[in-house]
This record gives C-alpha cells, sequence and structure tokens, in this order.
C-alpha cells in the first residue's frame, strides 16, 4: 500500500466497543471509515450516520466482498470471533480483533493458521499496553532498570460488575466465560508484555461462581435480560509458570465481597534490580538505595493523546509499512491457551500444561 493511501476500514460490530473503535478511527488521518454492518440492521445505520460511513451491509460477508475495504475491526461476541476473523483473513484483508482472540484454545490456533497463510496484519485490541504509564514501565525494563523479572502479581478485581447478566456476557457457549476471558484476559496480556515476552508453561487456576446464580454483583454494563442464563465463573485464580522459571499470579472477579485494590486493575512486577507498581492509573518504581528503600512516581505526559488512540495509529502503521504489530497474532494464542488452562485446571483440580502445538 503506498504511503500516501488511507487505509479503507469496514467495522463488523456496532455496538458499544465497535462504537469506540469508530471514534478512534475517524480521527485518524491515514484511514478513513467505509463500511459498517451489524446483526441489528437499525444499530449500523446509526453510527453510520453519526460517524459519516458512506456504506452499511446487511451481513458481515457482504462487507468482506466490498472491495473499498482494506481492512476490518471485528468487534462482536466472542464465539463469532473464530469464523469471522478467518473469513477476513481469506478475503485479503487486514484484522483488528477484540480481545479475547477466540471462544477457546482449538479456535485462537484455527485463526493463527488462517493467518500465517494470508499475509497479511492480524492485531490484538488489547489497549492496555498503550497506557502511557505501563508504555513508561516498559521502557525502563528494556534498558534493564528492572534486572530480571521473576515474580509478577496481577490482577482487577471489580467488587459488583456482572455485565449484562443473562446475555451472551454470562453464557459459556457463548461467551466462553465470565470476568478471567472478558477482564483478565487484559492482564494477562499486560503483564507478559511487561515480563518480556517469556513463554508459559503451566497454570494452575481456580473459578468460582458465588455472586451470578444468585443474581446478585450486578453492575451497570449491559441491559440484563433476567430471563437469561448465567452459568459462567464471577472470580477465578490462578498461578501461571514460565519456562524462563519466572510466575505470574492473578486474580480477577466481576463481583466479590471485598475493597481489594479498590477496584482497578493491577500490576506488579519484582525484578532483581528494582519493581514497578501500576494501579488504576497510577505507577511507581521501586529500588533500593544506599540501604534504604526508594520510590519514584510515574506522571501521564500533558496532553497525551490515550490508549486506544495510540494502538489505532499502530495498526495503519502496520498495514502501511508491513510489520508485525506489538500485539500479535502469537500475542493472542498465548492468552487462549493460558485462560483454556485455567478453566481446566478449575474443573480438573489438577495443573494444567500447555499444548502449544499448531
Amino acid at each position: 500500500m503506498g504511503s500516501n493511501e488511507k487505509v479503507q476500514i469496514g467495522v463488523i460490530g456496532a455496538g458499544n466497543i465497535g462504537n469506540v473503535h469508530m471514534n478512534e478511527l475517524k480521527q485518524i488521518d491515514q484511514c478513513v471509515l467505509t463500511a459498517v454492518t451489524d446483526v441489528f440492521p437499525e444499530l449500523a445505520h446509526t453510527r453510520a450516520r453519526e460517524h459519516g460511513i458512506p456504506k452499511v451491509h446487511d451481513n458481515y460477508k457482504a462487507l468482506l466482498a466490498d472491495p473499498h475495504v482494506d481492512a476490518v475491526v471485528v468487534a462482536v461476541p466472542n464465539e463469532m470471533h473464530a469464523p469471522i476473523a478467518i473469513e477476513a483473513l481469506e478475503a485479503g484483508k487486514h484484522v483488528l480483533l477484540e480481545k479475547p482472540m477466540a471462544f477457546n484454545a482449538a479456535s485462537a490456533k484455527d485463526i493463527v493458521r488462517a493467518f500465517l497463510k494470508s499475509k497479511r496484519v492480524l492485531m490484538m485490541a488489547h489497549q492496555m499496553r498503550w497506557e502511557p504509564l505501563n508504555m513508561q514501565v516498559k521502557e525502563q525494563i528494556e534498558k534493564g532498570e528492572l534486572g530480571r523479572i521473576y515474580n509478577v502479581k496481577t490482577g482487577w478485581m471489580r467488587r459488583k460488575g456482572i455485565p449484562g447478566w443473562g446475555t451472551w456476557f454470562t453464557q459459556m457457549h457463548k461467551s466462553g466465560g465470565g470476568p478471567l476471558i472478558d477482564i483478565g484476559v487484559h492482564m494477562i496480556d499486560l503483564s507478559l508484555h511487561l515480563m518480556g515476552g517469556p513463554k508459559p508453561v503451566s497454570v494452575y487456576g481456580t473459578t468460582y461462581a458465588e455472586f451470578g446464580p444468585k443474581k446478585r454483583g450486578i453492575g451497570t454494563w449491559g441491559k440484563p435480560d433476567w430471563n437469561g442464563l448465567f452459568d459462567v465463573e464471577d472470580l477465578a485464580t490462578a498461578l501461571i509458570k514460565m519456562d524462563n522459571g519466572s510466575t505470574l499470579s492473578l486474580d480477577v472477579s466481576w463481583a466479590a465481597n471485598t475493597d481489594f485494590n479498590d477496584n482497578q486493575p493491577y500490576v506488579y512486577l519484582m525484578g532483581s534490580e528494582g519493581g514497578a507498581s501500576l494501579r488504576g492509573g497510577k505507577g511507581r518504581f521501586h529500588k533500593e538505595v544506599f540501604d534504604r528503600t526508594a520510590d519514584v512516581e510515574l506522571v501521564i505526559p500533558p496532553g497525551d493523546e490515550g490508549s486506544r488512540r495510540r494502538m489505532s495509529l499502530h495498526f495503519i502503521e502496520c498495514i502501511k509499512e508491513g510489520k508485525e504489530p506489538i500485539t500479535s497474532a502469537m500475542t493472542g494464542l498465548t492468552n487462549s491457551l493460558i485462560l483454556e488452562a485455567i478453566y481446566e485446571s478449575s474443573r480438573t483440580g489438577q495443573a494444567v500444561t500447555l499444548d502449544w502445538s499448531l
């Protein structure tokens, strides 16, 4: 693609997260929104009017056949991630895929195989890697300031935040899981990124459902369907071991009787030469200097453009320059393998070794 050509983008899924992507992409000069589709046609037409999108397609297959679409954003329920992403790659489109990569590890592997054949860009939409404080920590890690990162604690413990009770969010056969696959995947992805991308080899985990089955712990995201179903977890905990001996512990919930970390996402990195803490938009570096502990506060730069803008710009850059995204297909597969292993470990009560075969 020529450096002066604008990337033509179609959005598959016009709901809340699809709308977030449209709001960002329409403000980027190097691309243009050309098409949108949704299973609810009225919503797709509404988004088209709001964002000045010229074409509304009846379904995603019609959008993928559109010659005026170079790349697609896939922002649909989890069960449709793999089918649509694979068809998009086979149609020659670049893909920005919402998390999680797929409904399960087998489907994630199907996407990776399609990607390897396609010679197209496949990027996972993990915007937390582009948060300014997270980027500052990553920069210092790459300079060796933390030394060897050997242990990380991460999580996101929401006290009262079950989304869309009874809808696809809370149905295992549609979502693939609860908070673990919804917000836990963000914390796993960010932690592995900051750790330098070690290869996970084994997982021990447990999941619980103490609030959802009783219709308690309901949050504000999504409209509940009280005639629907809740058969996913509302809390998960796990220990993940890497091939270099380092460990990552995870705690995540949609609902829990706790004020643990003020319901904010967090990452605590412990390294041989220093450490770092990230929690709810704040961050600190930790060192030992002159036999005394010392902390340095991190500061968000004034006028910061935001994580989603940087993520969107990175997607366009990768398409135009033929680069591999920071959140590549293999990072998506890694996350999916870990998620499935946690669920399997909870079912069996045993540690699970990850299967990396394609």
